[in-house]
């Protein structure tokens, strides 16, 4: 501060007041919104994100800046990846973040990953203390089940509404077929409370999001959470350094999930080779020649999760099959249509007779599309197999090769690529 000369310096009141009450940096009162959404405040890793007053403004980064993907993985143990890991694990389950979420309600439900089936059993038991949505005082709740990342009307499941209530019982159990367990490690589900209102728009309660990788393969894992409203990342200059970087490296792994996830659905596939002595007997159409031969029996079980191709929102499926190369041109076989769904159940069966010695030198070609009248049908997805594939698409034809007379069945994941155009 800068006096002219024959002037005498004075102190304002606030100044003064400044000095006597608050002396040293001031610092902004600590809130609820500061701390991880997502975290327990009675769980051990909240002390971990607290300023660290030694370390000054810039946080656990060191350098005041954001934390990339790049950085945090590199900081190994100590760094933000180590957080979030631990994070991952203090997490109760009948816990809530604030009096704010509590308000919203409980819901209580049970997962079972089934590793025989590749399925995802989502039972849903009941809520309690629901926020009420209607004049009435009450609410006509529904569940919602999301599979995440995924954006297609396949990945959601819906429970019946249960009418004028807060403390609704379902006790139903909704099914994600064509799941793997690379999909429980990558993938969250987002269960959220709706209230269904039949003149306006369905209004949203609260929700609840968990990583499908703390379920254990066949081990029912039970859950009772408070509902609480949908996750807000925070603008960089409301939040410190660590969290800044958290929300940074999550947005960019969000975005990188979002353009991998280029598959159109899934597909349950049964092969089985039968040597001529299992060759069905008393059939008057196979003469004894092709019963000698032997042959490849292909079972189209059902479809998962298939890409919506109609303007409704929904697709007409079927499935062909080409067993190439085909001279004669008779390989080709093809399924019954399945009108408006995306997750279609065909359980058909198509035989080919050939020499075992011959698959070696085939490809099975297994295309899906959508049915459309009057005008060309759309392709939804597609997968080869053969000695040529790559992937689980080749562990399947050699499980066969190796395993005659029996039944192999696998999910495969169908991608945008017609299988034949690039040969």
């Amino acid at each position: 501060m800068t006096v002219r000369k024959g002037k005498r310096m004075g102190i304002s009141i606030q100044e003064n007041m400044a000095i006597n009450v608050c002396p040293g940096p001031i610092r902004p009162i600590r809130q609820i919104s500061a701390y991880f959404p997502r975290l327990s405040p009675t769980s051990s890793f909240s002390d971990s994100l607290l300023p660290n007053p030694a370390s000054g403004p810039s946080g656990a980064s060191g350098d005041g800046g954001m934390l990339s993907p790049r950085s945090a993985a590199a900081a190994g143990g100590g760094g933000t990846l180590s957080a979030m890991s631990s994070m991952d694990t203090s997490i109760e389950i009948d816990s809530c973040d604030s009096d704010d979420n509590a308000s919203l309600g409980t819901l209580e439900f049970e997962l079972l990953y089934e590793t025989a089936t590749s399925s995802l059993h989502c039972t849903v038991i009941k809520a309690k203390g629901l926020k009420p949505m209607d004049f009435n005082g009450l609410a006509d709740p529904y569940v919602k089940l999301h599979l995440l990342p995924g954006a297609c009307k396949a990945n959601k499941l819906k429970t019946k509404t249960v009418r004028n209530t807060l403390n609704p019982v379902w006790n139903e159990t909704l099914t994600y077929c064509g799941i793997t367990v690379e999909d429980m490690f990558k993938k969250t589900l987002r269960v959220s409370v709706c209230d269904e209102d039949k003149l306006t728009h369905n209004e949203f309660i609260g929700e609840s999001r968990m990583a499908l990788r703390r379920v254990k393969p066949d081990q029912p894992k039970h859950y009772n959470i408070c509902l609480e409203h949908p996750p807000h990342l925070s603008s960089p200059t409301a939040t410190s350094s660590a969290l800044r970087g958290i929300s940074c490296y999550l947005r960019e792994w969000e975005r990188e999930q979002q353009r991998n996830l280029e598959e159109r659905g899934r597909l349950l596939l049964c092969l089985q080779f039968l040597p001529p002595s299992q060759m069905p007997e008393g059939d008057g159409q196979m003469e004894a020649k092709e019963r000698a031969k032997g042959g490849l029996c292909v079972g189209v079980r059902r479809c998962a999760h298939l890409a919506a191709m109609d303007v409704n929102g929904f697709s007409d499926p079927y499935v062909k099959i080409y067993l190439k190369p085909d001279l004669k041109k008779k390989s080709k076989h093809k399924t019954a249509v399945i009108k408006k769904t995306l997750n279609p159940e065909f359980n058909e069966e198509f035989f080919y007779e050939i020499k075992f010695s011959e698959l070696s030198t085939k490809t099975l070609d297994v295309t899906v599309w959508d049915y459309d009248l009057g005008r060309s049908n759309d392709f939804i997805g597609g997968v080869s197999l053969g000695c040529h594939s790559q992937g689980d698409a080749l562990q399947h034809w050699i499980d066969c090769l190796e395993n005659k007379g029996e039944k192999i069945e696998h999910w495969h994941t169908l991608t945008n690529d017609l299988p034949g155009s690039t040969i």
